[in-house]
């Protein structure tokens, strides 16, 4: 067993790291296909304003990428440096969507960015946008293949457990590829992206039109930002209703922490709770307030489904952790004795394996079969709460991040209906709204990214591997050590984005260019004076 506190300050780690990341990536999926669609206004219409537009945004789109990547590339050494235990068990499978993802799209993606900022004057105009919407492709590609490996540790489609190898084998490559919660995943995760994207266009655009600066310009940017960001967060909240179907139906616990539901909801009147105190500690809510008449069909779209709770889920899971016990106990002695006997009792329970290996948390000395039949039932129980997430931070993080999608809508309606109307102008306070609004989707993103990977909890790979069992078996003095040294890092990061973001922001559309110094013209020597050649046929 590893240390506890190694395995938090991994967690802590590789959460850092990751909210930091996720930070940069957002903006870079939302603002490639922004700069795709000013660009393919410009080659259609040719007016030189659109290429101005593509140009400046690009050039923010730049140091976000330029940033974002070095922020990223640590992330995938962390699987091997810290979760080395996570690594060997579903290595084969896991590190295929990510190795394609660094060969596919984040090579593809990087050489076409070159392209895209230095080859204007070097490809023609159908050429060049080409190129744009290539870079658009492949950020999004990074991000499908990153978000099928995070598919596949919420639901481990397409592997098999070998009980030879101790590891996950492949079963199905395209069962991993096309498993409804990843493809479900990237998409939710893709148009939030968009949604970043385009609130940053549109905030920096309104901070021109309040300052009364290129205001052509502005107009247009802003125009364009508000009616792919209302399009974008109306497609996020309608996949995000799909997502927590998916949910309902791969990851109940996860759905159960994030609506705070402690008992089954039975029937068309269960409320949906719209704000609660969920008390972990008690396994009740301290207070909530719900709407009648929403919980049923906004989870099951039916109206009679009954949606388990917490309590029956924890029911649920002592049977699971009977039967995973069962599992391990047999895997050892087939381990030990490769006895076709014990490899049949091991399938027989192999799907509740996972559980089985929560268990050993709570049994003496880890050994699962020193646990005895009246220290079972306590084992049972631990193991049973330690299968439910952190309810608090499940709920609010789910309502935050749904709370501001709500929100984004308005702004974004407004935004576009004034915008449309060229009253905009008229209209301040919608202009200061959507500049105070500029953080707030990538902070979405980021309470997104919370209810997923704290809802899966506490697994690495849901229902197969506990968390605390998946950690490298590293020191306390390393493991703080390192934690320290990415947090100034990162620090170091965002401060220098924020710092060139908002400098070139501040200095506008054309304002930033260093315009060339004419070269001095030498005066012409005149006949007679010194320096003329007096030679005869000049």
């Amino acid at each position: 067993m590893i240390d506890p506190t190694v395995v938090n300050l991994s967690r802590l780690q590789f959460a850092l790291t990751a909210l930091y990341h996720f930070q940069f990536v957002p903006l870079t999926l939302g603002l490639s296909f922004i700069l795709a669609a000013m660009e393919t206004v410009y080659v259609i219409t040719g007016k030189q304003i659109y290429k101005d537009m593509t140009l400046f945004w690009g050039k923010l789109f730049g140091i976000n990428f330029a940033i974002g990547v070095a922020t990223g590339l640590t992330m995938e050494f962390e699987f091997g440096t810290n979760w080395s235990m996570y690594s060997h068990f579903v290595g084969d499978v896991f590190g295929t969507p990510l190795a394609i993802e660094g060969l596919m799209a984040f090579f593809m993606e990087s050489t076409f960015v070159g392209l895209m900022f230095f080859g204007w004057d070097r490809l023609s105009k159908p050429a060049h946008l080409a190129v744009t919407y290539i870079v658009a492709l492949a950020s999004n590609l990074s991000a499908l293949w990153i978000l099928i490996a995070n598919g596949f540790m919420q639901d481990p489609a397409g592997a098999r457990f070998d009980p030879t190898t101790m590891r996950m084998q492949f079963k199905s490559f395209s069962a991993l590829v096309f498993s409804p919660d990843a493809q479900a995943k990237f998409v939710h995760t893709s148009i939030a992206g968009y949604v970043s994207g385009a609130m940053f266009v549109m905030g920096i655009s309104a901070y021109y039109l309040l300052r009364k600066q290129h205001r052509e310009f502005a107009a247009r940017s802003f125009r364009i930002a508000a009616l792919f960001g209302l399009i974008s967060t109306l497609a996020v909240v309608t996949l995000g209703d799909a997502l927590g179907r998916m949910d309902d139906l791969l990851q109940p616990t996860k759905l159960a922490a994030m609506e705070g539901l402690w008992h089954s909801a039975k029937g068309p009147a269960a409320p949906w709770k719209l704000f609660a105190l969920p008390d972990d500690a008690k396994q009740r809510d301290a207070f909530s307030i719900g709407i009648p008449y929403v919980l049923t069909p906004l989870v099951a779209h039916e109206w009679n489904t009954t949606i388990p709770g917490i309590y029956a889920l924890e029911r649920a899971a002592k049977a699971k952790t009977v039967s995973g016990i069962k599992a391990i106990i047999a895997l050892k002695s087939f381990g030990a004795s490769h006895d076709p006997a014990a490899l049949a009792a091991f399938r027989k329970h192999e799907n509740d394996m996972g559980y089985g290996f929560l268990a050993q948390r709570y049994a003496p000395d880890q050994n699962l079969s020193a646990i005895t039949p009246a220290l079972l039932p306590a084992v049972l129980a631990k193991t049973a709460r330690a299968s439910i997430p952190n309810v608090f931070v499940e709920f609010w993080s789910f309502r935050i991040m749904v709370g501001l999608g709500v929100a984004f809508i308005v702004v974004f309606a407004f935004g576009a209906y004034y915008s449309l109307k060229n009253e905009l102008e008229k209209h301040p306070l919608v202009m200061k709204a959507a500049m105070l609004a500029i953080p707030l989707p990538i902070l979405a993103c980021e309470f997104g990214w919370v209810t997923a990977e704290n809802g899966r909890q506490p697994w690495t790979v849901y229902g197969w591997l506990p968390t605390f069992q998946s950690a490298s078996s590293h020191g306390i003095g390393y493991m703080i050590f390192s934690l320290v040294g990415f947090v100034l890092l990162y620090s170091l990061f965002i401060a220098a984005e924020l710092y060139l973001m908002f400098k070139y922001a501040r200095l506008g559309p054309g304002e930033h260019a260093v315009q060339p110094k004419p070269l001095p013209v030498p005066a012409r020597p005149v006949f007679g004076q010194p320096g003329y050649a007096n030679k005869p046929w000049q």
